[in-house]
């Protein structure tokens, strides 16, 4: 049950322990955990939503998203479940080149994160514009799979990656803060891996 945590000793001395949050083990493998089933998506249908408290709400399809400027991170991954994956490379549209297109009003404090089967996760407005949060397509130079998130996926490297929602298909701009799926059932709303945020 717990083989994805294994690491061969010699690779266990080359972690800098600096790099792991507490009650973090490190692993090799990035397991596959989300709740209920893997969705179907069509990209002829598909399309990203921005609305809410922007001044000129917008709607991409995937051929308008995919000519969107692109960014590649290298970052490491932290879930709560309490399992680490060091150095994954993600490439993708910044969140804050997306943000910018629909102008967003001064009054904007947090973002709920829609995705597909109608999964949300919320997330203050200043995370999303850290410069290293992304819409990612792409993992280590291959299209993400569908278990991890094809065709986008939210990637937020300072937080709980259940904050990096899979399958996304819109922003909803919020004056207030509103919890999403899994802050419902008694997650943290924020969810920093460094100040172990796992439950509220």
């Amino acid at each position: 049950m717990f083989d994805f945590f294994h690491r061969e000793r010699s690779d266990l001395r080359t972690v800098d322990p600096a790099r792991v949050p507490p009650g973090q083990v490190v692993t090799q493998k990035w397991p596959v955990l989300h709740y209920g089933g893997v969705p179907k998506v069509d990209l002829k249908t598909w399309d990203f939503r921005l609305f809410g408290l922007v001044e000129q709400p917008i709607r991409l399809s995937w051929a308008e998203f995919q000519r969107l400027p692109r960014m590649t991170i290298r970052c490491d991954i932290h879930c709560v479940t309490r399992w680490s994956r060091l150095d994954n490379t993600f490439e993708g549209v910044a969140v804050k080149d997306v943000l910018e297109l629909a102008s967003v009003k001064a009054n904007a404090k947090f973002v709920m994160i829609h995705a597909e089967k109608g999964f949300t996760t919320n997330l203050p407005l200043d995370d999303l514009l850290q410069p290293n949060v992304l819409l990612a397509d792409t993992h280590d130079g291959q299209p993400l799979t569908p278990e991890h998130g094809w065709p986008l996926r939210l990637v937020v490297p300072h937080l709980y990656f259940w904050k990096s929602a899979k399958w996304v298909r819109g922003f909803e701009v919020l004056a207030n803060d509103r919890p999403g799926f899994w802050e419902q059932y008694g997650y943290h709303m924020r969810g920093d891996p460094w100040k172990e945020e796992r439950y509220s």
